[in-house]
Parts: C-alpha cells; structure tokens; sequence
C-alpha cells in the first residue's frame, strides 16, 4: 500500500539524516534525497487514492493533515536545491509519518462526505494548501531558529547548531517563507470570499476570524521587519503566534466539527 510505503521511506530518510547531523556532515547524501523522492511520490500516490474517488473528493481532517505534510516536504526539497533547507526535514518527516498513520486510521471512519468541486472552488482549496504549507515550512525554520537563537545566547552550540547556515541567513530564509505565505494567504481571503453562501451554515464563523487574525499577525511582523528591523525572540514570538491562529483557522475548527461534533 502507498501510505504504508511511504510511511517506511520517510522513517528510513529520516535515521539518514539523523546519522548526517551527528556525524557532523554539512552534505546531504544523494540516497536520503532519493529515499525521500520515492517517499513523497508514494505519500502523492497515497493521497491521491484516499482523496480522489468516483463520488468526488474526500478532505476529512486527517486526510488533509497527510496533504498538509506532503506539500511541506515537497515545497522543502525543492528549496533545498538552491538554499539550505534540508535540516527543516528533522522535524517534518516525524509529523509526516505520525499524519500518514492517521490517514490510515480516517478510513475507518463512517458516511464520509463527498464534494464535488468547480474551478473557482478548486483554485481556493489550491491556494490554501499552499498557503497553509508554506506557513508549515515557516514555522518549522522558526523553531529551528528558536533552537539556534537559544542555543547561541547560552553559548550551547550543539551538533545541529554548528550545521545550521549562519543566524542571519536563517532569518532572511524565514522571511522569505513568510513573504511568500503572506501573499498566498491574501489570495485564500479574497478567492474564499466568492465562496460564501451562509457563514452560518458553513460553519464558517471560527475560520473567517482566525484566517484573518492570522493574516494580521503576519502583517505586522513583516512590516515590523521592514520599518523596525525586528528579529531573534520577537520575529519568532510573532511568527508562532501567526501559525497558532492558522491552525485554529483551518485544522482546529475542522476538528472540533469532524471529530467533536460530528459535522462533515
């Protein structure tokens, strides 16, 4: 089975690369990028096959967590190519695993519901994946951040620090990611607008302040960044707290609806 198969990738590209941190290795070795090659195209394959049916198209909670983590490793190592990035997969491919497991065990769960998408609906659902995932990818390089700020202001440099890029190129990276998710969260307001029918039966309430709530978070800390030149402890606390509300946003109110309630 392609989840299961994935699953065993992931875990193995993931004791590569331990083994390439401890070892003190700043090269990735072309097996881990292969294995983890292999592993996203059968997480894709996977996914496909769960959320791609005859009677339309499947996002339960779980399922779209899995979609979530794919998009954030497949966005992570294509930017591996040209920036160092590879050490973010540290902390994705043991989520990835733990949301490809859950995946397996959402297809047990009864009456699932089956949407039927146009292509303004589909664009939507596109951005916000995107968006959602390169938020992910943010958020994992600001943890890394956090680790390496930590780290060097107890003057602690451990193993992983001393592979990590300098501090400053590891903020501009995250910047970077943030500009980006910025922009494609923008789009996700203004297309999800056209979406609206009835906020009320759409269940859409928890969503539309937390989405937005989270575009100002992130607004703020960009033109924090710009006007005041924030960075280390406060671009970290503004940037978890911009993905605690998108996680609201999307996974929490999904969960309480799915999971709590029993609202599909």
């Amino acid at each position: 089975m392609p989840i299961t198969f994935a699953t065993a990738l992931y875990s193995i590209a993931w004791v590569i690369l331990i083994r390439t941190v401890s070892r003190r290795q700043t090269q990735i070795s072309p097996l881990f990028t292969l294995i983890l090659a292999l592993g996203l195209i059968a997480h894709g394959v996977g996914l496909y096959r769960q959320m791609v049916l005859t009677d339309g198209y499947h996002f339960a909670f779980f399922k779209i967590s899995s979609l979530f983590c794919w998009t954030a490793n497949f966005l992570i190592l294509l930017s591996s190519l040209r920036k160092p990035l590879h050490n973010l997969f540290l902390i994705t491919l043991p989520i990835s695993v733990a949301a490809l497991l859950s995946s397996l065990y959402s297809e047990t769960q009864p009456s699932p519901v089956y949407l039927k998408l146009d292509v303004s609906t589909a664009s939507h659902i596109l951005l916000s994946i995107l968006a959602y995932s390169t938020m992910i990818v943010a958020t994992v390089q600001t943890l890394l951040l956090a680790f390496q700020n930590y780290q060097l202001r107890h003057r602690h440099p451990t193993g992983l620090v001393r592979l990590l890029p300098p501090l400053q190129t590891m903020e501009k990276l995250l910047f970077e990611l943030l500009w980006v998710g910025e922009i494609l969260l923008t789009l996700v307001i203004v297309t999800g607008a056209f979406q609206i029918e009835s906020i009320s039966a759409q269940h859409l309430h928890h969503k539309i302040v937390f989405t937005s709530l989270a575009w100002l978070i992130y607004a703020i800390l960009l033109w924090g960044r710009h006007y005041l030149g924030w960075r280390g402890n406060s671009a970290i606390r503004w940037s978890l707290s911009g993905f605690a509300s998108l996680v609201l946003a999307y996974l929490g109110s999904k969960f309480v609806l799915e999971m709590i309630l029993g609202v599909n």
